[in-house]
């Protein structure tokens, strides 16, 4: 079992940057791919982005490429998502997630979840 806790979400204004963190605890974490989703007030949660247990490969949503990076660090347990040209339309609760299924493209199914951190724009 993986159990995850996200951190580094807050408010910001538009054009700022932030970083998350989501730590991970279980011997397994390495095996896992990982991903990052979020979900705004009144909508569906979407998946953002998606990186390989060996970092080898991500995959990232059009709403959020060239402006987000996701990275993980299996010797610290860690995955990161780096946001950076943040917009208000950004604004959501943002969780990440061990994936059960991956396509290695837009379809992906979390097997564990963290408890989300909120993210901020503010214009």
């Amino acid at each position: 079992q993986v159990q995850l806790v996200e951190s580094g979400g807050g408010l910001v204004q538009a054009g700022g940057s932030l970083r998350l963190s989501c730590a991970a605890s279980g011997r397994t974490f390495s095996s896992y791919a990982m991903g990052w989703f979020r979900q705004a007030p009144g909508k569906e949660r979407e998946f953002l982005t998606g990186i390989w247990w060996s970092g080898d490969g991500t995959y990232y949503a059009d709403s959020v490429k060239g402006r987000f990076t996701t990275s993980r660090d299996n010797a610290k347990n860690t995955v990161y998502l780096q946001m950076n040209s943040l917009k208000p339309e950004d604004t959501a609760v943002y969780y990440c997630a061990a994936l059960g299924r991956w396509d290695g493209g837009s379809r992906a199914t979390g097997a564990y979840w963290g408890q989300g951190t909120q993210v901020t724009v503010s214009s």
